[in-house]
């Protein structure tokens, strides 16, 4: 299980953060027996420590005692100890505090992590605690009103890493509007976004909405989930403009030019800072035919296939099955691409792998699932103009006007400097 695996596969944590909250219940072990975190990203000019809105129970546990609380969580939802590095799931500090839990509600890969992306999650029970897990990627992404009926208040605290296509904002979505439509209020613990210093990429086109992609964002919209649900509200996103109660516990002591290295991973194929700052360039791969890591310990760190041009691409790896992907691209079969383990790219959407892979595919109509690829990218143009041949400069330069009127509209939600 993913969970298990979990335990001694986290994140080395940023220098200096120290979260203050004493909670209760079982540590998790720090460590990692795979790899080793290349950036430990922990160059922050602010001395203070960062405290996500999990740790900061004294602000919000006085909303949730008496209550019926329904949460949002999977495990990135924690609660760590005063030494910064041990830690306790939300849900478990909670039930120890006697704050009465109803039910769970779990994102893409399931509470405890262990589902593949895009793979189907099916209502359960936490062995744990024996609390009812309400899927919402399964056959309804949306909580149903029979969902709700014994919840009085919402929690939703589940770590983000500030992609389009990385679908938990459209879990939060989703979970405003149900709370909307049944009036019940929406706490909203924040956490750092790690790609929060930049905006890029293109902007979504609204025929191109899909789970991957609700709103017309760019790729990279550099908020943390509590400005982002400001923003549904504010340009009333949800359905028949209705809006949702929310109360946001923000990060204390956290700017969007800090560095943040994710002491948790935030999904099974998101291992560590170098993954996650490459993965809003690399994750356009996943409406290709190419494999982009997953079935290796470096996903979105590497790139291949075996159809790519064996004089140009000289490293090669095969994907195999596990904990992260039961049948990755290409599985049991050689590929050749790019490792890009140590590479430097960052506050950027890169487009050069891409363009570099489909120039020297040996036969180019292989590479993109033209479906696929238009709804990680969020516009059919893109897929065009790689076709077509224009360079990753002029591609880029149509993005600007979009990219200009976001962050315009992006400055009224921000909660942080």
């Amino acid at each position: 299980m993913w969970f298990n695996v979990l335990k001694n596969t986290v994140f080395p944590i940023t220098i200096g953060i120290v979260l203050i909250l004493i909670s209760c219940g079982n540590t998790t072990k720090t460590g990692d027996d795979r790899q080793k975190t290349i950036d430990p990203r922990s160059k922050t000019q602010d001395p203070r420590p960062i405290i996500t809105g999990a740790n900061q129970t004294e602000t919000y546990i006085s909303l949730l005692q008496g209550k019926r609380i329904g949460i949002v969580a999977n495990p990135t939802s924690v609660v760590f100890k005063s030494n910064g590095k041990n830690y306790t799931h939300l849900v478990d500090s909670l039930l120890a505090l006697n704050i009465k839990i109803s039910k769970v509600f779990s994102p893409e890969h399931g509470f405890r992590g262990t589902a593949d992306a895009g793979e189907l999650v099916n209502d359960s029970k936490d062995a744990k605690t024996g609390l009812s897990i309400v899927s919402l990627h399964g056959e309804h992404r949306k909580p149903k009103s029979e969902d709700l009926s014994n919840v009085d208040i919402m929690v939703f605290d589940l770590q983000d890493v500030g992609v389009r296509f990385y679908t938990y904002i459209s879990t939060l979505h989703y979970v405003m509007e149900a709370c909307a439509e049944a009036n019940i209020p929406l706490i909203i613990l924040d956490r750092p976004n790690p790609n929060g210093s930049y905006v890029d990429g293109p902007t979504l086109e609204i025929e191109n909405q899909s789970f991957l992609g609700m709103h017309p964002i760019p790729l990279v919209h550099g908020m943390t989930i509590g400005e982002y649900a400001k923003m549904i509200n504010g340009e009333k996103w949800l359905k028949n403009g209705v809006q949702c109660q929310i109360t946001v516990i923000p990060v204390k002591n956290y700017n969007h030019n800090m560095s943040y290295s994710l002491p948790i991973r935030p999904s099974p194929n998101l291992p560590n800072d170098q993954s996650i700052r490459l993965y809003p360039s690399l994750g356009l791969f996943e409406g290709t035919t190419i494999n982009a890591g997953r079935g290796t310990e470096f996903q979105f760190q590497r790139y291949g296939a075996p159809f790519l041009n064996k004089s140009v691409f000289t490293f090669t790896y095969t994907p195999v099955e596990n904990f992260g992907a039961k049948n990755p691209k290409h599985k049991g079969i050689l590929c050749y691409g790019e490792d890009l383990k140590n590479d430097k790219t960052t506050n950027e959407v890169s487009l050069k792998w891409l363009i570099k892979a489909y120039n020297n595919a040996s036969d180019k109509s292989k590479v993109f699932n033209t479906a696929n690829f238009t709804t990680h990218a969020g516009t059919a143009k893109l897929q065009k103009q790689i076709e077509a041949g224009l360079t990753e400069e002029q591609i880029k330069a149509t993005w600007q006007q979009g990219l200009e009127t976001f962050k315009n509209t992006r400055k009224k939600y921000l909660i942080y400097n």
